[in-house]
């Protein structure tokens, strides 16, 4: 049997075939030498479907990409975060990062945003996940980015003063990074507020010092809890201090361990008593 393969046909379908009349084989054999020699005999051939195709009981979810199927879901996640700290949610996105990690930005004259890598949305659960979002809405509500844009303007006009400027200006430094590790701290808390639960938050902060998504049910926060609290014991004595400030002078943020165990604490003060005590349920968490 002959074939034919005739780049003016496409497959779409499952093959339907065609049977040649004696008009179409002279046709066919004036462009192609092979078909002259052709006999009476049926020429099978696959052809595109003459109309379009219909889909019956077609859902969004059946050709939605992942990261889609996941926008929608934090993007409530952020919403619900920032009616519980009573700040305007800011707009979110998702950055394709192998780096778990999240920030805030806020440009003056725009709507401020925030954006978290995707091997973060990996990594955590939808708790942790809301944490990691509200630690952000925290900045934004304490106007950090604000006070952060008029430091690094005051630490760099200090290098232009003759004389003691580069003495000053590192004096300003230190103490620049001082408040970015409290600001760290605060914002911890901004996520403690609304995880109410401390381990949820404790939990993001161990997955972020070690951890990965295969070996995340092997943590234990209450281990973690335990090294923070042996962080405090070795940095008790005057070595171990002068160690201690040594490593976190030049940090933004500090230790791991060290937030662990500031969210630890707070989470049984008498402050964060108060205010969940205040606090007024809402029906859409």
């Amino acid at each position: 049997m002959a074939s034919v393969s005739l780049s003016s046909f496409c497959l779409t379908q499952k093959p339907s075939s065609l049977f040649l009349t004696s008009t179409d084989r002279s046709l066919f054999a004036s462009h192609s030498p092979q078909f002259r020699s052709a006999k009476k005999f049926p020429i099978r051939i696959s052809v595109c479907r003459a109309g379009p195709v219909f889909f019956r009981n077609l859902d969004a979810d059946d050709f939605r990409h992942p990261l889609d199927k996941q926008l929608p879901e934090l993007h409530q996640l952020m919403v619900e975060a920032a009616e519980i700290l009573n700040v305007e949610a800011p707009n979110l996105y998702v950055r394709q990062n192998p780096v778990p990690n999240a920030y805030t930005l806020a440009i003056s004259g725009r709507k401020p945003f925030v954006v978290v890598h995707t091997s973060l949305v990996e990594l955590l659960t939808r708790r942790e996940l809301q944490a990691v979002l509200a630690h952000e809405l925290g900045h934004l509500k304490c106007d950090h980015g604000v006070w952060l844009t008029f430091a690094n303007i005051l630490t760099l006009g200090a290098y232009t003063v003759p004389g003691l400027g580069g003495l000053l200006a590192q004096r300003l430094e230190e103490q620049l990074f001082r408040w970015l590790r409290a600001a760290e701290l605060t914002c911890d808390r901004a996520a403690l507020l609304v995880a109410q639960d401390p381990k949820v938050v404790v939990s993001v902060l161990m997955k972020l010092a070690g951890g990965c998504p295969s070996l995340s049910d092997q943590l234990n926060v209450d281990a973690f809890l335990e090294q923070a609290r042996s962080y405090d014991k070795a940095s008790s004595s005057p070595i171990g201090w002068y160690v201690s400030n040594a490593q976190n002078r030049q940090l933004s943020h500090p230790l791991p361990v060290l937030r662990a165990r500031e969210i630890d604490e707070w989470s049984r003060s008498q402050e964060y008593i108060s205010l969940l005590r205040r606090a007024t349920p809402i029906k859409s968490v």
